[in-house]
C-alpha cells in the first residue's frame, strides 16, 4: 500500500553519482519529495557533518532529470536562503533544531513571506509541548503548509529501537492539532532496517498521513546511517507489504505489542531488583567490618514511610506498596545477616 505522503532518498548526500544513483532506483515509486541531508548536525565533532553546499547542484539535478520534487533538512537561516534560491520543494526542522526554540525562531524569521511547505520533526527529548511550539513558530511566520515528523525520542536506557516512538506522543499531536499531516520516520525510530516494516504498519494502523523513509543506493556504503537505509527495491517491496488491516487485527496486534511491552518492565524490575541486592550486600559487608547490627529500627520506619509517600504519588495502591517494601527489606536483611554469618564461620 502506497502513502498518501511518501518521502525518500539518502540520510546524506555524499556523492553526485549516489544521489543520481538513488533518485534513478526511486523514480518508478510515486514519490512526492526526495529527500537528502546537506548539512548533518552531529552529535560529535570529527564525524561527517554533510557535502554542504556542495550537493545543492545535485539535487537541482535530480529534479530536472526525473521530474522529483526535492527537500533537505535546514538548521540554520543561511541554510533557508541557499535552499530557497535553489528552488528547492520543500524543507524540514530536525529533532535537535526542534528542541531550540532559539533555532526554530531564526529558521521561522528566514521563512517569513515565503511559500514553501515545512515539516517539523519531533524533538529529541519526549516533549509535546515543545514539539507544538516550533510547529506554532512555523506557522506565525506565514507558512501554510506545515506537516509533523514522528521520528522517535532519545532515551538513556536501552530499548529495541533507536529512538523510543512513544505512540502517545503523536497520537496527542494529532488530536491537538488535528489539521496538521503527521509523518512517520521509521528509519530514524527503528536504527535498523529489519524494523521498518514494523513500524511503518503500525503508523498505517494509527492513520498516519505518510512517510519518509531513508533509501540509498547501496546502504552497506552509507556515510552515515547505514543501518537504517534500505534500497529503492527493497522500499518497494516495503510498501507492498503493508496491510489495510481491519479494527479487529489492529487490537490484536496492540495485544500483543502491550504483552511485549510487560515483559520488557519484567525484565527490569528484574535487574533492578538485582543491583539493590548488590548494594545491600555492600551494605552488609560495610557492617561486618565496623561490627553493625543488622537491623536499624528507625532507619528502616523512616524510609518505608518516604517510599510509600513515593508510591502514593506514583499512584500505586498502598496495599501493594506497603508488601512490595515490606518483602524487599526482608531480603536485603537475609543478604545481610548471611553476609555476617560468614564471620562466624571463618
Amino acid at each position: 500500500m502506497i502513502p498518501s505522503t511518501l518521502i525518500a532518498g539518502p540520510c546524506s548526500a555524499e556523492t553526485r553519482e549516489q544521489v543520481l544513483k538513488t533518485a534513478e532506483g526511486l523514480s518508478a515509486l510515486p514519490l512526492d519529495y526526495y529527500r537528502a541531508g546537506i548539512w548533518k548536525p552531529r552529535t560529535r565533532p570529527g564525524e561527517f557533518e554533510g557535502v554542504g553546499n556542495e550537493a545543492i547542484p545535485w539535487l537541482q539535478e535530480v529534479k530536472s532529470q526525473f521530474g522529483l520534487k526535492i527537500c533537505t533538512e535546514v538548521a540554520k537561516a543561511e541554510h533557508v536562503e541557499a535552499v530557497l534560491k535553489a528552488g528547492f520543494d520543500m524543507i524540514w526542522i530536525g529533532a535537535r533544531s526542534t528542541a531550540n526554540p532559539f533555532t526554530v525562531q531564526e529558521i521561522a524569521d528566514a521563512l517569513q513571506g515565503v511559500n514553501i511547505p515545512v515539516m517539523v520533526k519531533n524533538p529529541t527529548n519526549p516533549d509535546l509541548k515543545l514539539w507544538i511550539g516550533a510547529i506554532e513558530r512555523v506557522e506565525k511566520a506565514g507558512i501554510k503548509e506545515i506537516s509533523a515528523i514522528h521520528r522517535g525520542f532519545s532515551v538513556y536506557e536501552k530499548t529495541l529501537y533507536r529512538n523510543n516512538p512513544n505512540w502517545q506522543i503523536p497520537i496527542d499531536l494529532k488530536q491537538e492539532l488535528p489539521t496538521i499531516p503527521l509523518i512517520c520516520d521509521p528509519s530514524h525510530i527503528g536504527g535498523r532496517d529489519y524494523l521498518l516494516l514494523e513500524i511503518a504498519q503500525r503508523a498505517f494502523d494509527l492513520r498516519y498521513d505518510g512517510l519518509m523513509i531513508e533509501t540509498h543506493c547501496s546502504p552497506k556504503d552509507a556515510w552515515t546511517d547505514a543501518k537504517q537505509q534500505i534500497t529503492p527495491a527493497e522500499l518497494s517491496t516495503l510498501l507492498n507489504s503493508i496491510k489495510v488491516r481491519g479494527r479487529q487485527e489492529i487490537e490484536e496486534q496492540e495485544m500483543i505489542e502491550l504483552r511485549s511491552q510487560l515483559t520488557s518492565k519484567d525484565e527490569e524490575i528484574i535487574q533492578i531488583l538485582r543491583e539493590r541486592m548488590d548494594v545491600s550486600g555492600l551494605i552488609g559487608s560495610y557492617k561486618k567490618q565496623h561490627n553493625i547490627a543488622i537491623l536499624q529500627n528507625s532507619q528502616w520506619e523512616e524510609s518505608l514511610r518516604k517510599n510509600l509517600e513515593r508510591a502514593k504519588n506514583a499512584d500505586l495502591s498502598p496495599q501493594f506498596s506497603n508488601d512490595l517494601f515490606r518483602l524487599i527489606h526482608q531480603e536485603s536483611i537475609r543478604i545481610q545477616a548471611e553476609i555476617l554469618s560468614e564471620k562466624k564461620n571463618e
